[in-house]
């Protein structure tokens, strides 16, 4: 797989990448990437001779946020947000079927070992690390990272995306939550009394950011391989034994003891608030630091949504729930699409009714699948001519084909996470509930439905040529 060097190349070629001198990372850089400041300017962003550092010492922000490069990420062609939905659904199956080709390949050397720091060497502030928000609990390294962790019984290598708050020069927050992959590995071994081995990633190709951050089956290695055409090349890091990009920009590895929590938070997140309080949360003691020279530290600044990653998960998320629909049996499915603005706590699945309760089931198959039961609030069902990714569309629907009183049901007592900003704080009690709007025709008087103002669409491509240069259409 290219590295992040290499697709920065492609980018600046493309003309969607910025180069920016002189920016204070206490709260400017963050503050750029606010839209009140960027306003609909989607251009990657490079940081560069940041306040207090160096030349050479960079933070890269906002992979994702066109169009365009999630299409040179994922390897696939360009696109609108349906057609690229359409495309990663379709080639899901075939990257997954090839994962066990795509095993990570293991090699002796690559340009993360340019630079090595052990022990009292370490020093976390050697990189412009950012303060994003004027709230926040201090300056956090790990926002747009890959933390790597190991089931410690059978080998099971996981990447995850956790954020890590910096408390001293070799200590940091790692906040894994209950549901994460990498806290189930910690967990075997603070059960066992031992410290847990964790590396992490903080400046990678985006691809291998992209599945960090994404609930897939497998390993995220195998998954970037599998997608690229070419497998990751790694080191076995000698300090822990894990696995890291033989062409990383940045990686510390280290250990997160049992027992050993500090403050942590808040910190401006994904929900574009700062729903998470401070507390205690488990440290990660960094013992040695590798970096390539002139090294690029990866970033996002969460906001109020949509984030510089809501179109990628979007589309990647939304593909993986349709096929997720269409594996559990539910046939008519049409389309599922997880809006930017909201992710997993607004979702929306078009079907073709074929049977009474047939929309209900898909409503309530999709609040309980395995990502939105995690962190989910409303799943709407509307019929096969409407758009989900179209929120005109979907408004539609709620509006004239549900009834408040007949095709809202709410499922409660459902999983919730601490960053739900709707649960007050503090509490051990993570619950929330589930609304399922049934925004479907009624099946049992569907072909009495009062028919739809719709032009023909041969009609439409008529007037379209015969008026063509009255319009821009």
């Amino acid at each position: 797989m290219e590295s992040l060097r290499d697709w920065l190349e492609t980018v600046d070629k493309m003309g969607e990448l910025k180069r920016i001198d002189g920016a204070d990372w206490n709260l400017e850089i963050g503050s750029i990437l606010d839209p009140e400041v960027r306003g609909e300017d989607t251009s990657v962003l490079l940081f560069d001779n940041i306040k207090g550092y160096p030349e050479g010492n960079r933070i890269l922000t906002s992979p994702f946020l066109s169009l365009n490069r999630i299409s040179s990420i994922l390897n696939i062609p360009r696109g609108s947000k349906s057609s690229l939905l359409e495309t990663v659904r379709q080639k899901l199956p075939e990257w997954e079927a090839k994962l066990d080709s795509f095993s990570p390949k293991v090699v002796e050397t690559g340009p993360v070992l340019e630079n090595i720091r052990s022990g009292d060497e370490v020093d976390l502030f050697e990189f412009p690390v950012p303060k994003w928000h004027e709230l926040d609990g201090g300056r956090y390294i790990g926002t747009g990272d890959c933390v790597i962790t190991k089931d410690p019984e059978t080998g099971e290598v996981n990447l995850g995306t956790y954020r890590l708050m910096v408390h001293d020069k070799k200590t940091t927050g790692l906040v894994m939550r209950a549901n994460h992959h990498g806290n189930f590995h910690r967990q075997k071994y603070h059960d066992a009394g031992k410290d847990c081995p964790v590396a992490v990633v903080l400046g990678q190709h985006p691809l291998l950011f992209g599945m960090s951050s994404l609930p897939v089956r497998g390993c995220e290695y195998n998954w970037a391989g599998a997608i690229s055409g070419n497998p990751v090349e790694v080191i076995q890091e000698e300090v822990t034994g894990l696995p890291i990009p033989a062409d990383s920009e940045i990686v510390i590895v280290g250990w997160c003891p049992p027992g050993v929590s500090e403050y942590e938070g808040p910190f401006g997140e994904m929900t574009g608030y700062y729903a998470g309080e401070k507390e205690l949360m488990p440290v990660f003691k960094v013992e040695r630091v590798y970096h390539r020279n002139e090294p690029i530290l990866h970033g996002c600044s969460p906001s109020r949504p949509p984030t510089d990653t809501g179109a990628f998960h979007s589309i990647f998320g939304s593909a993986i729930q349709y096929n997720e629909l269409i594996r559990s049996g539910i046939p008519g499915v049409k389309g599922v699409w997880l809006f930017e603005s909201s992710g997993t706590y607004f979702a929306v699945v078009s079907i073709k009714q074929m049977y009474p309760g047939h929309s209900k089931q898909a409503g309530v198959l999709l609040a309980q699948s395995r990502t939105i039961a995690g962190v989910g609030r409303y799943v709407i069902v509307v019929d096969e001519d409407i758009d989900p990714t179209n929120i005109e569309d979907v408004l539609w629907a709620m509006s004239f084909r549900s009834d408040p009183e007949k095709d809202i049901d709410i499922l409660r007592r459902c999983m919730s996470i601490p960053l739900d900003p709707l649960i007050r704080k503090p509490t051990t009690s993570l619950f929330s509930s589930r609304a399922i709007i049934d925004a479907c025709k009624p099946f049992d008087w569907i072909n009495e439905f009062p028919k739809v103002v719709k032009l023909d669409s041969s009609v439409a491509a008529e007037l379209r040529e015969k008026w063509k240069d009255s319009f821009s259409v």
